[in-house]
């Protein structure tokens, strides 16, 4: 899922903070490439606010697909070991590095930081720093950025989302599948979920879905395939879904375009069922568009739009129309069990990681 902060703004905080070590403090670190089992607690240099730059107390740590990636080195970027992952952080503010404006001492934040979360502070960028609103519990603070701010842009800026439309949501009960009904049927939107158990299909209506489709464990053979075609064609209606919302791939994406609208918009979130291979024949007869969603580039290439994104999130979970399923919190030395649910993709929402009191 390319959603992630890119990698070298991490590495130049962490970087400029090795160089002035004055203390430890512990992380969960990968060490050598290889799975979640391979990940253990370790130190690391305590962080310095350099310029530009704000030192958190990290209260929370979610856990995302990058993260999954990154310490099989399948990620986009590769940070230099030893690194603790965790892309998405909630916590307080400890120190401020010259030259950043609004932000203090004490403060309630939330950062994108690409790695190095599960650690019990970081330094982040404050271009990546967002205050949380009051009511915010630190485990929603550290779920909305990446899933939301994905699911946020994606829908709006990628899909040109309106009022009316009919969304499928692939992968509808993980943490950024949830996000994306919650956002779309907030926009008016008429939400399918389409998921892999009785179990999710209850999460993805307690979000909003309007239907739900449970599907079978790829691979799948023609016939299999077929007929979830058809069974997206179904709940689709005869007009076709106008946006639909991959964030699972292999071999379910082309039955979903398959039930895709004239002129629809197929967005390409994330793969953990494997890269998909579309016939681009079907793009031509539906007239339809295959957009990219990298969230992580978006931000830094229109940090103003995303600011404005991430500002009307706050007001949608202000109003209350969208709710981080946060189902699952460990504490740090069991970061490594929280990754190992999220790849096995036997996770239901979000899965955060909590670490200072």
């Amino acid at each position: 899922m390319a959603v992630g902060i890119p990698i070298n703004l991490m590495d130049a905080a962490t970087k400029f903070s090795m160089t002035k070590l004055e203390s430890a403090m512990k992380a969960l670190l990968s060490t050598a490439t290889g799975g979640p089992e391979t990940l253990s607690v370790g130190e690391l240099p305590d962080p310095v606010a350099g310029p530009g730059h704000v030192v958190i107390t990290v209260k929370a740590c979610s856990i995302n697909f990058p993260d999954t990636l990154m310490i099989v080195d399948k990620y986009q970027f590769r940070p230099e070991r030893p690194f603790a992952p965790g892309g998405e952080v909630a916590g307080v503010v400890e120190s401020v590095g010259e030259g950043v404006a609004g932000f203090a001492i004490g403060d309630r934040v939330m950062a994108g930081c690409g790695n190095g979360g599960l650690a019990e502070k970081i330094a982040v960028s404050a271009h990546n720093l967002y205050k949380m609103p009051d009511a915010m519990s630190f485990e929603h603070g550290a779920s909305i950025l990446m899933t939301y701010g994905t699911s946020a842009h994606a829908l709006k800026d990628r899909a040109r989302m309106q009022a009316g439309d009919n969304v499928l949501v692939l992968g509808g009960a993980g943490g950024i599948g949830i996000s994306a009904i919650e956002i779309a049927k907030a926009w008016g939107g008429r939400v399918v979920a389409g998921v892999s158990s009785e179990a999710k299909a209850a999460i993805a209506r307690e979000a909003g879905a309007d239907d739900v489709i449970i599907y079978g464990h790829a691979p799948f053979d023609k016939d299999q395939s077929k007929a979830l075609a058809e069974a997206f064609k179904a709940a689709a209606g005869p007009s076709g879904f106008d946006i639909i919302y991959d964030t699972v791939g292999g071999d379910y994406s082309e039955p979903a375009v398959r039930a895709i609208a004239w002129e629809g918009r197929f967005l390409v979130v994330g793969f953990p069922a494997g890269i998909a291979k579309l016939p681009l024949n079907l793009t031509l007869l539906k007239s339809c568009d295959v957009c990219g969603v990298f969230w992580g580039a978006f931000t830094m290439r229109e940090p103003e739009r995303n600011r404005a994104n991430i500002a009307e999130l706050f007001a949608l979970y202000e109003a209350g129309k969208i709710r981080p399923r946060v189902l699952e919190t460990f504490p740090l030395a069991r970061g490594g069990e929280a990754i190992a649910k999220l790849a096995d993709r036997s996770a239901v929402g979000k899965l955060v990681v909590t670490i200072a009191p």
